[in-house]
């Protein structure tokens, strides 16, 4: 089996609060798509129980829009865009329909993977967010 990698890419130009909102929510659904990436639960000192995490690193990088439209456009892994329409919508049904009414979207973050080397060479110069 190949190393994999994950990276979670957020728009250079957003603040705290919005990067970590598409953070979270790109979170969700790679943990959803990809269980098998969890760990096993675990227990502290005290006994106390600690439910499994990723067991993959993942950066935290940062794109200009256009950068984010290509990265999400790439062939080779997994890509899931949070879009600005997802990020305005409040309900996911008006999301669907704002979506299906939207060409060419603007991504806010694109969560990446797949092979360790593609994911490696998709995000190599992008820098870490600061």
């Amino acid at each position: 089996m190949l190393p994999t990698k994950l990276a979670l890419v957020v728009r250079d130009d957003l603040p705290p609060n919005l990067a970590a909102n598409a953070a979270v929510n790109l979170g969700l659904t790679l943990g959803a798509r990809l269980p098998d990436l969890l760990g096993e639960d675990g227990e502290d000192a005290d006994g106390a129980l600690h439910l499994g995490l990723n067991t993959h690193p993942v950066p935290v990088l940062t794109a200009s829009a256009e950068q984010l439209k290509a990265l999400h456009r790439a062939d080779g892994v997994l890509k899931i865009g949070f879009t600005e329409v997802a990020r305005r919508s409040r309900a996911y049904g008006e999301y669907l329909e704002a979506l299906a009414r939207t060409a060419d979207p603007e991504y806010v973050a694109v969560a990446l993977y797949g092979p360790r080397a593609e994911v490696t060479r998709l995000t190599r110069r992008l820098p870490l967010m600061a």
